[in-house]
């Protein structure tokens, strides 16, 4: 009798099925609350497929025995609940730090709104899923591509690939540090946003007084009529005329971001 072709036993196969998706677990969560890709407007088909191809790597590497990923066994038991939380909780706080981070942008674009008196020129916002500002949303979209645009997303993306040898699948997590992580990201978040409108709205709240001191002194003078122009107008030199310092602080909030992620999953500074 001829010998037959070999073959997978189907155990085989569900354990590398089930190791593929432990794998995906904290990329997975990490691009799903990161700024951009976690956003509305992909669509859920782009996210999963780019979830899928992610994880290749940290597979590839947990048959190679590079990244220690937990045997088939140990994930058919209560105990594999603890793992998988953590796993979870990686990626999605190091995503959400990102996020956070990220909101000083639309901070800044929202005060200066406030304070130029473009508040109501708003629309709705798809990846805050609500109304926001214009200038906030500019704000927001020029934020995004100084980060994609400096490779910010792949640094993020190879400090969370190589998390898995710093922090294997169910090694303890020190989740004091990951609380902290996260709370430093939000007053960071008002540091790098004050550090971003400062600029135009310290320019605005001169232009104002001035308007203020003016109609004051000619009570005649309509303020709607005549101060609101100004401001306008204003409010757009300023913001084309302080491009280059707003770039520059937004930078920071990249560096930062990238940083923190870093000092979270790898205890440095993510080679950035």
């Amino acid at each position: 009798m001829e010998p037959m072709l070999p073959g997978l036993e189907l155990g085989a196969v569900t354990g590398w099925l089930a190791q593929y998706g432990f794998a995906m677990l904290r990329i997975g969560s990490f691009l799903i609350a990161s700024p951009g890709f976690g956003g509305r407007f992909v669509p859920v088909q782009v996210r999963l497929m780019a979830v899928v191809v992610m994880a290749l790597p940290v597979m590839a590497g947990g048959i190679a025995g590079g990244v220690a990923l937990p045997a088939p066994e140990a994930m058919a038991g209560l105990g594999a609940l603890r793992i998988l939380f953590t796993e979870i909780t990686l990626g999605l706080v190091a995503g959400m730090v990102l996020t956070i981070l990220f909101g000083a942008a639309a901070l800044a674009g929202d005060r200066i709104a406030a304070t130029a008196g473009l508040g109501f020129a708003a629309q709705f916002d798809p990846a805050a899923g609500g109304q926001t500002p214009v200038v906030a949303q500019l704000f927001g979209l020029f934020m995004l591509m100084l980060f994609l645009g400096a490779d910010g997303h792949l640094a993020a993306i190879r400090i969370v690939l190589e998390s898995y040898q710093s922090v294997p699948p169910g090694a303890p997590v020190d989740f004091t540090r990951i609380v902290a992580t996260g709370l430093t990201a939000g007053s960071r978040m008002f540091a790098l946003g004050m550090g971003a409108m400062l600029p135009v709205v310290a320019c605005l709240l001169l232009l104002n007084i001035a308007v203020g001191i003016v109609t004051r002194s000619a009570p005649s003078l309509n303020l709607f009529s005549f101060g609101f122009p100004i401001t306008m107008a204003a409010t757009l030199v300023l913001l084309y005329v302080t491009a280059p310092v707003t770039g520059s602080a937004l930078d920071d909030v990249v560096t930062e971001g990238i940083a923190a992620v870093g000092q979270m999953l790898e205890g440095d500074d993510g080679g950035r």
